[in-house]
């Protein structure tokens, strides 16, 4: 009787931490895609940052490259939903090599004025971010209404960023970049809830390992450009208060 009930319990849990380990290996390779990516903007943006020629050209490249990430955003799920594994791959370096070249001549600016304000701006971005996602994660709270809510704050809050470039407060610029840094931690955390969930869905559906893999860069794609995003606005906030 003991056996039997061992042999039933052992092929109840069985599945749950098949499900559970598959889990852990999307989550893991959605994290390792976004930390390859930050790090292959970094490198490219300080490369820009210490050559003045490189600097020269992304200054005058910056409003367009500024206007193909956000349209690379925009249609990358649908590249990723219906292109190769190799076109997902691509869309996914481009937009990082994108963020390098529009990030090289914004840090010039912050490594003349200190270049220990791009370090502690890093630590704390991924500190923050670690925090959120580690939330998004392990809430049993819908984050639905909150993230979207969150998106589309975004755009209003992006409209003021552009109104403030012509306007060029200081004042404005911390209040905005400290709304920036609530809402994509909120966004963040919403993303990596929505992302557990697709693979619990995924999973439950049976799987398909090659849709599994396009969603994790994706999921990478959206989670890296909240990182950057935060990390750009820390980074304002602690110029703005050192002064």
């Amino acid at each position: 009787m003991a056996d039997d009930m061992d042999s039933r319990w052992g092929q109840a849990v069985a599945p749950i931490a098949e499900v559970d380990e598959g889990e852990r290996l999307f989550m893991l390779r959605i994290f390792n895609w976004m930390a390859l990516g930050v790090a292959f903007t970094g490198a490219l943006s300080l490369f820009i940052a210490s050559s003045p020629a490189a600097l020269a050209f992304a200054s005058s490249f910056y409003f367009v490259g500024f206007l193909a990430i956000l349209g690379l955003g925009l249609f990358a799920p649908k590249i990723v939903a219906t292109r190769s594994l190799s076109a997902a791959q691509a869309t996914f370096w481009i937009y990082a090599g994108l963020w390098g070249v529009v990030l090289g001549p914004i840090l010039s600016i912050y490594l003349a004025m200190d270049p220990s304000l791009v370090v502690r701006a890093f630590f704390i971005t991924a500190g923050t971010f670690a925090g959120v996602s580690l939330y998004g994660y392990t809430t049993k709270r819908d984050l639905t209404r909150i993230g979207t809510f969150a998106a589309m704050m975004t755009w209003g809050i992006l409209l003021a960023l552009i109104v403030n470039i012509f306007l060029g407060s200081v004042g404005l610029s911390l209040i905005l970049s400290i709304a920036v840094v609530g809402l994509f931690s909120a966004i963040t955390a919403w993303e990596v809830q929505e992302l557990r969930d697709s693979y619990r869905s995924m999973a439950a559906r049976g799987g398909d390992e090659a849709l599994a893999v396009r969603v994790s860069i994706l999921g990478a794609l959206q989670l890296y450009g909240s990182f950057v995003v935060l990390f750009i606005h820390i980074l304002n906030i602690l110029a703005i208060m050192r002064r």
